[in-house]
């Protein structure tokens, strides 16, 4: 652990957990680096104190500086892409690796932080029933006590079916300020959550009682994009069909679609797509660290 968050943690301030996989396998250099940092600089202007976390010669560590940073910026080609699955090896080879939202829960509860702040979160793929193409993401909140706040799930993803499985698993689905669940890019998906909230406040009431009835499994929070930033559903509903057309060409499947996927449809919105990532990470962080301050 960075000495930031060492001190956060014998100090009991608020600290917000913050994935890696966006840095090395979300967006280009240098809007990864120049993001990474300042997600890191919102959630200390919010009082709390950012992790970052990611494995870096084996080690996993939580609180990345800046030369952490630039290094999983800039050796993307080089960083391998961490889920639970993944840990055990690249830690006892001594790997390097951005970790994804299953890995960083796993990271964040083993040193004590129950808060965590990312852009969305991966769900069942689109032709899932031939595929059986789903993220880890969603077992993972089934199984570890982390609050995970997100601009909803990708809308590359099959959003009903991901809504359906994370009630299987019994996780809670809040929505911020709404009650229609957030497609990332746009503020509705067309589905509803499972319970509107509008207060920070009332969301740490909630992960506090749910913790204490021993209720094992986290929380998804959606927080939707900012409607200033939000894209026009048909058109990135187009950009999503017309990437999947180029996914399934070039027979890209598994941990490389996503990256793929948000690739084209960044090249296919001329750069807005990337500019609402952004944006929406920030959003996430910020409610993130209110949050925090309220456990």
């Amino acid at each position: 652990m960075s000495e930031e968050v060492m001190t956060a943690i014998e100090e009991f301030k608020p600290l917000v957990a913050l994935e890696s996989t966006i840095i090395s396998h979300g967006m280009p250099y240098p809007q990864n680096y120049e993001t990474a940092i300042r997600i890191q600089n919102i959630v200390r202007e919010n009082n709390a104190v950012p992790a970052t976390i990611a494995i870096i010669n084996g080690m996993i560590k939580v609180g990345l500086d800046n030369k952490d940073l630039e290094f999983l910026s800039k050796e993307n080609n080089k960083i391998l892409k961490a889920s639970r699955r993944d840990l055990p090896a690249i830690i006892s080879q001594k790997l390097n690796a951005a970790t994804t939202v299953s890995a960083t829960m796993i990271c964040a509860e083993l040193a004590g932080i129950k808060i965590f702040a990312t852009g969305g979160i991966g769900g069942v793929h689109r032709n899932a029933k031939n595929t059986f193409d789903i993220s880890s993401d969603l077992t993972e909140l089934g199984n570890t006590n982390v609050a995970v706040i997100s601009a909803g799930v990708k809308s590359i993803l099959d959003i009903g079916l991901t809504l359906e499985y994370l009630e299987t698993l019994g996780v809670p689905v809040i929505g911020y300020k709404t009650k229609n669940f957030p497609a990332f890019y746009t503020q509705d998906s067309g589905f509803e959550v499972s319970y509107r909230i509008d207060s920070a406040l009332e969301i740490a009431k909630l992960l506090k009682t749910k913790w204490e009835l021993g209720l094992k499994g986290g929380v998804l929070i959606g927080n939707p994009i900012s409607q200033e930033y939000s894209i026009d559903k048909k058109i990135i509903d187009k950009a999503i069909e017309e990437a999947l057309l180029k996914a399934e060409e070039k027979r890209i499947t598994g941990k490389d679609i996503t990256p793929f996927l948000l690739s084209e449809i960044n090249n296919i919105t001329q750069g807005k797509s990337l500019e609402a990532n952004i944006q929406l990470v920030l959003s996430n962080a910020t409610l993130a660290a209110e949050i925090a301050r309220n456990m």
